[in-house]
């Protein structure tokens, strides 16, 4: 990637803003959107050769929005938040004009004629879009070492893997390379990545968030959602893709909050349940001490914390697989030397699944989504570690471990009840391992209360500091 060299002079202090601070800057124009794109790009081609988050990097288009965006500000147009804020996209969010690979040869030269509906809220709000960024081949795992254009790395450790699905959306952020991302999450794909870079991730209520325009991996399963530096940030983020999308069928029409003013509010009366088994089981100690010392926070600045239960299958697999392989089986009987060897494996292992096990695990996921809130019948939101283990390295991430006991990849263990159940969830930092590897905790809520999540969120993340820190990065 080159975007060449006007701009590489400019201060690296931008990139360092969160995308609330900048947002506020660019409103009472002590900035202006130019000067901030500018100073990403330059970062993206400083940095990126050594994480690898972007595929592809629209430096000519996002200059193009940038100095749209500027003009319209200094005339007082200002369109809200993400007026002129550079943003990046998992590559399997289609782009009209722009190829959207999903990390695979298959569809290296796939160039999309219509925006996916998130793109198209992130445009109406003036955002400006910086490229695409790299994950695991059709979002089909959690490494996002499986690719056509080479492993993610994690910026904390460029030895270790920056999770996944959505590495590059994570990577991204916490490198500095933009002020915010979108991803998908089907088993954890937003909430794993963003606990590996120490970065804030949320998955919606399923049906909150269009996917329309999406490359699928799961339609049952699917959740497209923000990751920021902060809470806030996400928050914003939030707040302008949600809502009801009436060309996508799955999409709910329910109205959104204001998110960002949500997380404000205070957090004295509610009661959090904590969730341990099995989210607690195998734990790396490290992520186990930080865990505790949150809940222990968290303790202080609300009603009550409990033990609690939540119902747990390994369901997901199945539909997952299936539906996996009814998306993929025009291309993947066709050419299916174009596919990752990870991923010709498991479609391999999906050809298997019949039409009984596909309906029986459907039938009990409607079921479990139908009773899910009753698991807050006595608290108002649930706490477990977003991951059971540090990451690994990229070689090893490049491998299929055989499966535990329970059917449960570790990878996602503790994150995929919750595209099951459909119920929002959020990955906040909460600590470093002793190698300096960043630790996750997350929180969930019932279904359409986004709101009580980010605002528990924030809460925690105004007491501590872990969200300060910054990868060690030259």
């Amino acid at each position: 990637m080159s975007t060449g060299t006007a701009w590489a002079t400019l201060p690296t202090e931008l990139t360092q803003l969160t995308l609330f601070e900048a947002m506020t800057l660019l409103r009472t124009k002590a900035i202006s959107p130019v000067e901030l794109t500018q100073a990403f790009l330059a970062r993206i081609e400083r940095l990126n050769p050594t994480i690898n988050a972007f595929i592809t990097v629209t430096a000519l288009h996002a200059l193009q929005q940038a100095h749209a965006a500027e003009k319209e500000i200094q005339q007082g147009q200002w369109r809200g938040p993400l007026h002129g804020i550079p943003l990046a996209l998992k590559d399997l969010i289609d782009t009209a004009g722009i190829r959207t690979t999903a990390a695979s040869a298959v569809f290296k030269d796939r160039i999309p004629t219509e925006d996916a509906e998130v793109v198209r809220r992130l445009k109406a709000a003036g955002a400006v879009l910086l490229g695409k960024l790299n994950m695991h081949e059709f979002a089909y795992g959690g490494t996002s070492v499986p690719s056509h254009y080479g492993p993610v790395r994690n910026p904390w450790n460029p030895t270790r893997i920056a999770g996944g699905s959505s590495g590059g959306s994570a990577a991204a952020v916490a490198a500095g390379l933009c002020l915010g991302a979108l991803g998908s999450d089907t088993a954890a794909s937003v909430r794993h990545p963003a606990a590996y870079c120490g970065v804030v991730g949320l998955k919606g209520t399923y049906g909150r968030v269009s996917t329309r325009g999406v490359i699928p991996l799961s339609w049952s399963l699917d959740h497209v959602g923000p990751l920021g530096r902060t809470v806030m940030d996400t928050a914003l983020l939030m707040e302008a893709i949600a809502g009801h999308d009436p060309l996508e069928p799955l999409s709910v029409d329910r109205p959104t909050d204001q998110y960002a003013n949500a997380v404000a509010a205070g957090t004295a009366a509610l009661r959090i349940g904590v969730v341990r088994r099995p989210y607690f089981e195998g734990l790396d100690p490290d992520i186990e001490a930080a865990v505790q010392a949150a809940i222990k926070e968290l303790a202080s600045i609300s009603a009550s914390v409990r033990d609690v239960a939540l119902p747990y299958t390994n369901l997901l697999l199945t539909v997952a697989s299936a539906e996996a392989y009814a998306f993929h089986r025009p291309y993947f009987t066709k050419t299916p030397e174009l596919y990752q060897a990870m991923t010709r494996q498991r479609l391999t292992q999906a050809a298997g699944i019949s039409a009984a096990e596909y309906v029986n695990a459907r039938r009990e996921m409607e079921s479990l989504r139908f009773n899910a809130d009753s698991a807050f019948a006595d608290v108002d939101v649930l706490v477990t570690p977003t991951t059971a283990i540090a990451p690994m390295t990229i070689e090893s991430g490049d491998m299929d471990p055989p499966l535990p006991s329970d059917g449960t990849p570790i990878e996602f263990r503790n994150t995929h009840m919750f595209d099951v159940l459909g119920l929002p969830a959020l990955s906040v930092p909460c600590g470093f391992t002793r190698d300096g590897m960043p630790i996750g905790l997350q929180i969930a809520g019932p279904r359409f209360a986004e709101s009580r999540v980010l605002m528990l969120a924030h809460a925690y993340q105004q007491r501590t500091n872990w969200h300060t820190r910054t990868p060690p990065l030259s």
